[in-house]
């Protein structure tokens, strides 16, 4: 329920006197443009559609917060973020139109009331995921660490946040990484519709924070100079390389938790305790006991009220979004024209995992904005071995070792990717994906749609998958059809040596997120590598073999035992193609058009993923589409519908092979 703080109603300091002036007049007018947005949406038709979640009580703590902070310190806000957003200097108007969807919105309407964002500001955005923001803000910091600028990042989460495991990966890795990040958690009591005292048993959420050995304070998040001077304490603290700081901020929920809320589980009592704490109500109080008459007090709210009402009606009589736009700033636009491909420094023969460290080694050397971190990649150099040496060669700042918290990892890269950095990061197995997946697809896949393409996010993730000899069921899962669902994801997967190396250089390149997967068990075949000055663009497939009598789409672990298919085949007087797809997104669709064709559209698609939401059935509707004429046999091998077994035994009983493979094109060719 409400936490009671002691509440300060004398009068304002006089050194005070203008910055509480000040303070009243920006409460009153986050106030009214709430009161506005929210009236909005309870007309019959709803004026604006969707759900709305306002700050009311708790507008002291982003006008205090940014009062304690330099100019160019960031900001992240919870989807109650409407308040910090304009603390920090957003234009009014732009706020009001984005919330109310319209074209001419901060976002031209994509984003509405709980996502908007502007990372090209001091003002990163909202985050509609509880908690997400805090792994982000790790990596604007670690952008900022590294560039020496000086910057603390400020994130907001609310106090139902604080049972949320990213957060508390994110205490984790500011902690042990000591960087400059400021939690703010305002705990307005309630965890949305639960009383957050029924959820937690220490009587301070701060507390929580001595575990990490992170600073905490709890305080009145009601004064806007108690907030303003902690901030600017804690603050300080980070820019003196001492770590992050962690205030509770203690206010009132004057409103329900959104738009449509009717608090039908809350006390009379609560409200009246929480109205008891307005901000707006105890600093007119302390104003009025410091000689700021209450006729000037009613003109500062009327004043401010007006300004809302002439903003609004602006807004709404302006332009709705184009239709003709919603598709475009998904990923960045693709070449027009080939590009020429990289050049050729050397080529060597090399094992698939060195090959993997020779393009780590490269971006590391041509590009200063790239970091490359995971767990156990720094001092150990990667379970197997992707960046050995690299920390020795360039330095524990730029390669590096993370808390074992894959949430936190996807998190900061995103956070560091937004703010201008090109981060490569290692996720050990692709199955521990799924602990940390809502920063792949609800938070990196997102950033150029919401913004229009003003802001990407260009990060690489590595992983590798599949099934080995006695891994278990949570160690050899093939997902890339889970990831390649993911408008905003760009994924491949690497079948040789040589892959390995230009994949991950052409991800490294891409201004978009790239997932990079590959695989354990290739780990030690080699090939001959083209070590190259730049990289070729993403989504380009590749043709392994020529074939007139059919052709197999494969990709990743499939590639070898479909070329020693397509060999067997050839004894037999059946010419088999094959066609490594590498990219799944984007796909190549005209090396797939161009070997269909090729093999009169008879067409195996081999995966080792399961059958069910498998990309093959992508793959088979995407030829049908693309070459509706053509006189179709397509087919396709894969795992069937099973958890990966460790026996290999049994394993060898599930996974295509050669011999199956070649078994299938049979059934096709003939």
């Amino acid at each position: 329920m409400n936490a009671s703080v002691s509440v300060d109603r004398q009068p304002v300091k006089d050194s005070d006197m203008n910055f509480a002036r000040e303070m009243f007049a920006r409460i009153a007018f986050i106030r009214a443009f709430e009161a506005k947005a929210w009236a909005l949406t309870q007309t019959n038709p709803p004026r604006v559609m969707g759900s709305m979640h306002f700050c009311a009580g708790q507008e002291a703590v982003p006008l205090g917060a940014l009062a304690g902070l330099k100019d160019d310190d960031q900001i992240i806000a919870t989807y109650r973020g409407h308040g910090w957003a304009l603390a920090a200097g957003l234009d009014s108007h732009s706020v009001m139109a984005e919330i109310c969807q319209k074209a001419e919105g901060l976002n031209g309407g994509r984003a509405g009331s709980p996502y908007f964002m502007a990372p090209d500001t001091r003002f990163i955005g909202e985050n509609s995921i509880v908690g997400a923001g805090t792994t982000m803000a790790c990596g604007i910091a670690l952008a900022n660490v590294a560039r020496g600028n000086g910057r603390v990042v400020v994130v907001s989460i609310g106090d139902g946040a604080m049972n949320q495991g990213a957060v508390h990966e994110a205490l984790a890795f500011a902690a042990a990484k000591k960087l400059p990040v400021i939690f703010v958690v305002e705990n307005n009591g309630w965890s949305e519709l639960t009383a957050t005292s029924d959820m937690f048993l220490v009587e301070r959420l701060a507390q929580r924070a001595s575990g990490y050995g992170i600073a905490s304070a709890t305080i009145n998040g009601a004064d806007p100079m108690i907030v303003r001077d902690s901030v600017a304490l804690a603050a300080a603290r980070a820019r003196a390389g001492d770590g992050p700081s962690l205030l509770e901020c203690r206010v009132p929920r004057l409103w329900g938790h959104y738009n449509r809320d009717i608090e039908h589980y809350r006390s009379k009592a609560d409200k009246a305790a929480a109205e008891a704490r307005d901000p707006l109500v105890e600093l007119g109080e302390r104003l009025f006991a410091s000689g700021v008459s209450a006729e000037d007090l009613d003109r500062i709210k009327a004043f401010q009220s007006k300004q809302v009402e002439h903003m609004t009606e602006t807004v709404m009589a302006s332009e709705d979004p184009d239709p003709n736009m919603a598709r475009n700033n998904v990923v960045a636009s693709r070449p027009t024209t080939a590009p020429k491909g990289p050049k050729i420094v050397e080529s060597k023969e090399m094992t698939y995992i060195e090959a993997v460290n020779a393009a780590l080694r490269a971006e590391l050397e041509n590009e200063p904005r790239t970091l490359l971190y995971g767990e156990d990649i720094g001092k150990g150099g990667g379970i197997f071995g992707g960046s050995r040496y690299l920390q020795r060669d360039f330095g524990a700042e730029r390669v590096f070792d993370t808390p074992i918290a894959e949430n936190a990892i996807l998190g900061s890269a995103v956070g560091a990717a937004i703010a201008g950095m090109k981060p490569i990061v290692e996720i050990m197995w692709a199955d521990f994906i799924f602990v940390a997946l809502d920063q792949l697809v609800n938070q990196a896949a997102n950033i150029r749609y919401i913004t229009g393409g003003k802001t990407s996010v260009p990060m690489v993730v590595r992983t590798q998958q599949g099934a080995t000899p006695g891994s278990c069921a949570q160690h050899s899962q093939s997902i890339e059809a889970m990831l390649a669902h993911v408008p905003g994801l760009k994924v491949a997967l690497a079948a040789t040596a040589s892959d390995a190396y230009s994949l991950i250089r052409s991800a490294a390149a891409d201004p978009d997120p790239c997932v990079i997967i590959e695989s354990r068990s290739l780990y030690q075949t080699k090939s001959t590598v083209d070590l190259t000055d730049g990289a070729e663009v993403v989504g380009k497939a590749r043709k392994r073999r020529d074939g007139k009598d059919a052709v197999i789409v494969t990709w990743g672990t499939m590639v070898g035992p479909a070329l020693a298919a397509a060999e067997a085949l050839s004894a037999e007087n059946c010419d088999v193609g094959v066609l490594d797809l590498r990219w799944l997104n984007p796909l190549d669709e005209k090396a797939i058009v161009d070997a269909v064709t090729a093999a009169k559209g008879k067409v195996l698609i081999v995966h080792e993923a399961v059958r069910t939401g498998g990309f093959a059935g992508e793959i088979a509707m995407r030829i049908r589409e693309l070459v509706p004429e053509m006189d179709l046999r397509i087919s396709r091998l894969t795992t069937p519908d099973v958890r990966m077994p460790s026996s290999p035994v049994l394993q060898a009983a599930l996974l295509p092979n050669a011999k199956s493979i070649a078994a299938a094109v049979k059934t096709i060719a003939s």
